[in-house]
């Protein structure tokens, strides 16, 4: 799957992308909502896929029995209304008009249009955002199974969101698609086990997302900071658990170009832009994220960063 470089106002807002569904039959990618409408709109140009647009609604009017019939009829399928209303899930809304159901209910519904499609690639624009818990465990159900005879690629500017239904992740930024690396939390620690017994340095940080554990690369990272004994790791303006300490962070991150700019901060001297003097004994660093960032620099740190940085 391939993706044509976007630019507006001379800026190159989406490089030419190359996406490989085979990894994984399912596949997210993490990214803001200009370029996910860069994404969709392309992706819309091919008749092999069919797209599920954040919002779109359905027939207001009709029930969901009806509703179910109804795409029952346009696809040419051969299932009964009764059991899919069952397979889904609704067998006690199916009565009820879809302007009558809950707003998690009623996007839920809508989303069931994608069960029906022909098409052997299913697009979805953040399916479980508006979704209460109930609805997205059926949603995630439904995937699966459909991930078992169709490809699926999941958009969205949340990794809790990816993380439901996809085994690969990517972000995507200005620079291009990047692979998150992720396992589950048994395998992580299986693997900590194989590298503390072959002693191997890690130069992989990891973070936690739920019951998934993250492993970034030094250079990925912005900046780190400790806020009310949590350790957040910055990365591309989204901030992920950590559970190891700044002093330790410190020591595996020093090779990596990686500062202590304050007692509560960590930086990746590559993302810093500029030095900020507020006042004589107040200053900030300014980073180069894609989404601005500020960290405070201490006093004490000041003269260490100007010979690191050969200032």
């Amino acid at each position: 799957m391939q993706f044509q470089p976007i630019y507006e106002d001379g800026e190159l807002i989406m490089p030419k992308l190359e996406l490989d569904l085979s990894a994984s039959p399912s596949v997210g990618i993490i990214t803001d909502l200009r370029r996910k409408q860069l994404l969709m709109e392309q992706l819309s140009r091919e008749s092999g896929n069919y797209l599920s647009w954040a919002g779109q609604n359905e027939y207001m009017r009709l029930t969901v029995e009806e509703l179910i019939s109804f795409l029952i009829r346009m696809s040419g399928r051969e299932e009964r209304a009764a059991v899919l209303t069952d397979y889904f899930a609704l067998k006690e809304e199916r009565k009820v008009r879809l302007m009558q159901l809950s707003s998690s209910k009623r996007v839920y519904v809508t989303l069931l249009r994608a069960f029906f499609a022909h098409q052997s690639t299913l697009v979805l624009e953040e399916p479980y955002f508006y979704l209460e818990e109930q609805d997205r465990r059926q949603l995630k159900r439904i995937l699966d199974d459909l991930s078992q005879q169709k490809r699926i690629l999941i958009l969205t500017s949340n990794l809790e969101d990816a993380l439901i239904s996809c085994d690969v992740i990517y972000r995507l930024s200005g620079s291009g698609l990047h692979q998150l690396d992720i396992r589950d939390s048994e395998e992580e620690k299986q693997e900590a086990v194989k590298q503390d017994e072959a002693n191997i340095t890690l130069q992989k940080i990891s973070t936690k997302r739920e019951d998934k554990v993250i492993l970034f690369d030094p250079p990925e990272i912005d900046f780190i900071e400790s806020v009310e004994g949590s350790i957040l790791v910055h990365v591309g303006g989204e901030h992920y658990d950590c559970t190891l300490t700044l002093t330790q962070l410190e020591a595996r991150l020093l090779n990596f170009g990686f500062f202590r700019c304050h007692r509560s901060y960590i930086v990746n001297l590559q993302k810093v832009r500029e030095i900020i003097t507020w006042t004589k004994n107040s200053y900030s660093l300014r980073l180069n994220t894609g989404k601005e960032a500020v960290v405070p620099l201490s006093r004490s740190k000041l003269q260490e960063l100007k010979a690191l940085l050969k200032l």
